[in-house]
């Protein structure tokens, strides 16, 4: 493969470096990041003018109709600025179990008019996971959903959702039936009566978490995101593509910590020289621009694995996760030891990275989960992997 962008992906890479540089300085990261929302609405509805929140969905659904690798350009741009806004958690994780759900079952009319809306940035959209085990495995999935006539009902709790206090709609993984009884993914309005949702304390200041209590939620059958018996068919490969967004978004994150650590080095005088020309800070700059550099043919070859709906996603997708974030937090890291007494200020943009390099390495699954997953992909692990 060519690991090169196209005319049509260097036109959008660029226009999305502007907008981004634009709007999404430092200052601007931190306030938002101190808001209850922690985007700009405005901001969020000027890039989806530009079509990036509909950029990958089909065009059946409203979407643009374009690739994954259009979407990794993109995200890439936003990790390297700590770009705030719910895209991630919108399109990279809900319209993903919306897409792959399609592909199982046709979507209801609500699931179907919901990625329409994402698609058009009208609303926001995140996927409920994880509870307080803060595990992505199958036997963690306890918040119960029984049916009743024609509805079902939910009891339980999700922790550490993504925008979980702010979205419109949560794509919510609940238990059906008995405690070791199949899953379901249902579409369930933020807005629903008896469902809690509390902003919880995070790491990383500039991707909000929330914490949902549902109480007897009550949402309708057609709520249900593909078919039922298959629910695990929609959401694996969602986990999947939601990593291989991970890590591009990472990569544009460690890339700039890579450049903010050179520049600085050769800027910083100390002995009469700049200290770049010192043999010990040579070689962290040298192993840096290894874990980058790799680290970017691993997120631009599991784009392309996603785009083209290659079988080998659920092996490369965790593969690139894992490799990215953890070249992500090691750059991270570097960047405040070079830049000396002021990268451990507040009045310095590397602790932000490193807080989102902290919580990006655990997103998704850790790197020995991931690294499990990967051998699962690869069939040479058995399925049931510890995070």
């Amino acid at each position: 493969m060519d690991f090169a962008f196209n005319d049509e992906q260097r036109e959008i890479q660029e226009s999305a470096k502007r907008l981004i540089a634009e709007t999404a300085s430092l200052d601007q990261v931190v306030a938002l990041s101190g808001s209850e929302l922690g985007y700009d609405p405005e901001a969020y509805k000027h890039i989806a003018e530009l079509g990036w929140t509909g950029m990958h969905v089909p065009e059946e659904f409203g979407g643009v109709g374009l690739t994954y690798v259009e979407l990794i350009v993109v995200l890439e741009q936003m990790g390297g600025s700590l770009y705030p806004s719910p895209f991630f958690a919108s399109v990279c994780l809900a319209a993903n179990a919306l897409i792959e759900g399609s592909k199982i079952a046709p979507l209801s009319d609500d699931n179907a008019a919901l990625l329409a809306a994402i698609a058009a940035g009208e609303k926001t959209a995140t996927l409920a996971y994880t509870e307080p085990g803060g595990k992505y495995i199958p036997p963690d999935v306890k918040l119960a959903a029984r049916r009743d006539g024609d509805d079902y009902v939910l009891n339980g709790t999700k922790n550490y959702v993504i925008d979980g206090h702010t979205a419109d709609a949560i794509v919510t993984v609940a238990r059906f039936g008995e405690a070791d009884g199949e899953i379901v993914l249902l579409n369930v309005p933020g807005d629903a009566p008896g469902l809690t949702r509390t902003e919880a304390h995070a790491v990383d200041p500039t991707r909000k978490l929330a914490t949902l209590e549902f109480a007897d939620v009550r949402v309708p059958a057609s709520a249900a995101i593909g078919d039922p018996e298959f629910a695990w068919s929609t959401l694996n490969p969602t986990m999947q593509l939601g990593a291989v967004a991970l890590a591009a978004e990472s990569l544009g994150a460690a890339q700039h910590c890579f450049d903010t650590a050179l520049t600085y080095t050769k800027d910083r005088v100390q002995f009469g020289r700049p200290i770049a020309s010192f043999q010990a800070v040579k070689h962290i700059c040298a192993d840096l621009l290894m874990a980058v550099e790799g680290s970017r043919s691993a997120a631009y070859y599991a784009g392309w694995v996603a785009a083209e709906q290659r079988d080998e996603l659920p092996a490369i997708g965790p593969l690139a996760k894992a490799q990215v974030c953890e070249a992500f937090w090691e750059t991270a890291k570097a960047n405040i030891q070079l830049h000396g007494g002021i990268g451990f200020t507040y009045e310095h943009e590397a602790h932000y990275y490193y807080r989102r390099a902290t919580s990006s390495r655990v997103l998704l699954g850790d790197t020995s989960f991931n690294r499990e997953m990967l051998l699962q992909g690869l069939g040479v692990a058995p399925v049931g992997a510890p995070n």
